[in-house]
């Protein structure tokens, strides 16, 4: 019988979300193919360092370690590298010691078929346009930020595994919901946002692009006790009360699990990121990834295309993603 993926949490991710490709994706960028081809050939016995998904990819997996007998996470490099550029990519998975052994290598192509077959619940990458086609395709994506460096690198790589926990953060309206009620602040106001909210507090709020994730990971989190879970997730929303009420009713009608929320009322999200220490945080403005990513992981989350794209949908292609 063939390999199962679906009842597993499926985490696609970009070489670039994974390592610092930093210098070689400038050389990519400024030099061309053929340059980032001799490039990585020449280096291939070199290492890369951790990149900014590093952290939550190895506690991903570390899940597995726990619970050996059910294989809760599979991780799979998704990579627009070639064949030919990609073995210094396989030797710095097997130097960190990270249980990854499915790949796509496509070359240049368009990542965004591939998700669906995969049956992909979190894609995480550096390219823009891959990350729009995976909404646009009804799956959770973030685009994460490069600009986020390790602090430093080498004390993260020496945590022991044991002591890592699972901390991701997420922002509301139009991520973990809907965007009705964000297009009503942006088009209305804050006075005309707050009376929807209060007016319909018992009106669970509608499925944004990262609630099915966020279900998928509070079925992980009730695979252990709730005093030895490894995952800890927050909301880190920009709301305040009287808007408060809808969300919690919502979680509670999700029956999924929040352990940390936080209403900021329009407050600075990265020292409570900070605080709690976040893995990852996604959000929809760059404002807010931006700013975040000083301290910790972050991903932006774009909206959704009117339609979704077509399998084989043109994207953007970075032959080091």
């Amino acid at each position: 019988m063939a390999y199962q993926l679906d009842q597993k949490m499926v985490i696609g991710v970009s070489s670039r979300a994974l390592f610092d490709m930093t210098t070689e994706n400038e050389i990519f960028e400024t030099q061309g193919l053929d340059a980032y081809r001799k490039y990585q050939t020449e280096h291939e016995k070199d290492i890369l360092k951790p990149g900014p998904g590093f952290q939550l990819i190895r506690g991903l997996l570390r899940l597995n370690e726990l619970k050996p007998e059910a294989g809760l996470v599979e991780v799979i490099i998704m990579s627009h590298n070639s064949p030919d550029t990609a073995l210094r990519i396989f030797n710095t998975v097997a130097h960190y010691g990270l249980d990854i052994s499915r790949f796509v290598l496509a070359s240049g192509a368009p990542l965004a078929p591939y998700l669906a077959a995969f049956r992909t619940d979190l894609f995480l990458s550096a390219c823009e346009e891959d990350v729009q086609c995976a909404i646009d395709n009804g799956i959770a994506a973030g685009i994460i930020c490069t600009e986020y460096n390790l602090h430093p690198v080498s004390q993260v790589c020496r945590i022991p595994a044991a002591m890592a926990q699972i901390r991701i953060a997420f922002d509301g309206d139009a991520v973990l919901f809907a965007e009705e009620s964000e297009r009503i602040f942006r088009e209305r106001g804050l006075s005309a946002f707050e009376e929807n909210e209060r007016t319909n507090a018992m009106v669970p709020l509608r499925e944004g692009p990262f609630a099915q994730f966020l279900k998928k990971l509070s079925g992980l989190q009730r695979e252990f006790e709730d005093e030895d879970c490894p995952i800890r997730t927050a909301l880190v929303t920009a709301r305040r009360a009287p808007a408060h009420e809808r969300v919690l009713r919502t979680i509670k009608a999700w029956d999924v699990r929040v352990d940390e929320v936080f209403f900021l009322g329009g407050l600075e999200k990265k020292e409570i990121l900070k605080a709690f220490g976040a893995q990852i945080f996604f959000d929809d403005q760059p404002v807010h990834t931006d700013s975040a990513a000083e301290f910790v992981p972050a991903a932006r989350v774009p909206c959704r295309r009117g339609t979704a794209a077509e399998p084989g949908h043109s994207c953007k292609i970075a032959a080091s993603g």
